[in-house]
């Protein structure tokens, strides 16, 4: 009986205060398009911090070309950052649509300069009817000669005016360039020692820890798959330059070119035996200090204890 009183008055209650199940309803709906609103408001301000997306998409020139921006529309700064990210092919496929916005030099020519960073063409005057466009053609089919037959490759580049017939200006061209197989560059590389030599040169292995110049050194100029001669020529140029590069830390190590050598030597043959799944029994930090000491005797135990931790921590020097 009380239960059922207390009912009775708790519903006119909320009748009173128009808690109604219709009022309250209505007022539901109204608070959750309110909150629509204003969070579709919010998303829209946000929108506007850098670029104002809502204004770009009232842009379209007409309802046919929904969902398509027409970047002869936008602010020609704004155009060309978007199509600055292209690659070459679709900047080909964009100049279909846009053909003077994808045909800018400025595009081409970045282009041209972020996969071969070094011409001898860039540093002269264009001749009559140049255009980076026509370049960047040039230098890629010259790149896919070379990757053929690397002499053919850079006789290529020198007739059509890119590279000029030296060996310093060729030694830039591949220290820059990232599109040339390495295995054909170092069947050039062992030919063209002149061109070899500048090469190296173009190092700066100044304050650099020995096994990760060693490293950024075989990364331009490959290691061969086999000891030889070229390995050995590799390894002499590499220590007269890395000498050349820290004369004060020589000085204070009392490290020579020659003693440079045997170190780089050491090094590569304890990457061979820390990295191979063949060698078993690994050479230990105490063997190789032992072994590396008694070939130069000069060299600190801690130094080479310091080359050791940097090979067994990073892993080859020639990888």
């Amino acid at each position: 009986m009380g239960q059922g009183l207390w009912r009775v008055a708790r519903n006119q209650q909320l009748q009173h205060q128009g808690y109604s199940g219709q009022g309250y309803l209505t007022r539901e709906r109204g608070r959750r398009i309110a909150t629509n609103n204003a969070s579709s408001t919010s998303h829209r301000k946000q929108a506007q911090g850098g670029i104002d997306i809502y204004h770009l998409l009232k842009t379209r020139k007409s309802k046919e070309q929904e969902g398509f921006i027409n970047l002869e529309m936008l602010p020609p700064e704004l155009s060309f950052t978007i199509l600055s990210y292209l690659n070459a092919t679709d900047l080909c496929l964009a100049s279909c649509v846009w053909q003077d916005l994808a045909n800018d030099e400025l595009l081409w020519q970045g282009l041209c300069k972020s996969t071969w960073g070094h011409c001898s063409i860039y540093n002269k005057n264009p001749p009559l009817g140049f255009s980076f466009r026509k370049l960047y053609m040039q230098l890629d089919e010259g790149s896919l000669t070379f990757n053929a037959n690397p002499d053919e490759g850079v006789n290529y580049f020198m007739s059509k005016g890119i590279l000029d017939d030296s060996p310093k200006e060729i030694a830039k061209f591949i220290f820059c360039t990232r599109t040339l197989n390495w295995k054909k560059l170092r069947i050039y590389l062992d030919e063209r020692r002149d061109v070899l030599d500048d090469l190296v040169t173009l190092h700066n292995f100044r304050n650099q820890f020995l096994p990760n110049a060693l490293r950024e050194f075989f990364r331009h100029i490959h290691a061969p798959e086999e000891r030889g001669e070229y390995l050995e020529t590799l390894i002499t140029k590499f220590s007269h330059r890395f000498c050349a590069c820290n004369p004060d830390l020589m000085r204070e190590l009392g490290l020579s070119p020659d003693a440079v050598y045997v170190l780089c030597y050491s090094l590569i043959l304890l990457s061979i035996d820390l990295t191979s799944p063949h060698v078993k029994n690994k050479m230990s930090k105490r063997e190789f200090i032992r072994n590396t000491r008694r070939a130069a005797q000069n060299i600190s135990e801690d130094f080479v204890g310091h080359l050791y931790d940097n090979i067994y921590l990073i892993g080859h020097v020639a990888a």
